[in-house]
Formats: structure tokens, sequence, C-alpha cells
């Protein structure tokens, strides 16, 4: 069984290249440079649009 859906996996991927490109943002503005952050922003984009996705750890 998936633990993550094909949109996450794609959203995952995206957050990642653009990471690597130096184009992506955190939510304040600062440049992304951490792939863990990256990684947790391309899982939080598609949870906003409902995949399936493991929730948070708190």
């Amino acid at each position: 069984m998936a633990k993550y859906s094909e949109k996450a996996e794609d959203k995952v991927h995206k957050a990642l290249h653009e990471e690597k490109e130096g184009t992506l943002k955190s939510g304040n503005g600062t440049k992304v440079t951490s792939r863990k952050q990256a990684i947790a922003i391309g899982l939080s984009e598609a949870r906003k649009q409902g995949a399936k996705v493991p929730k948070k750890k708190s």
C-alpha cells in the first residue's frame, strides 16, 4: 500500500526541483536552503489540495 499519492509525490518533486534551482520561498519570503524544508513545503501543498498524505506528527 502506497504511503503517499501520486499528487503528493508530484508536489514534493516540484518543491525539491525549485529548491535546487534556488527559487523556492518559505512562508515569510526567505529562500529555502534545506532539503527537509523543501519536502515539508511540498507535503503541505499536497495536503491543501486534498492528496493522500499522512497526518503531521505533533
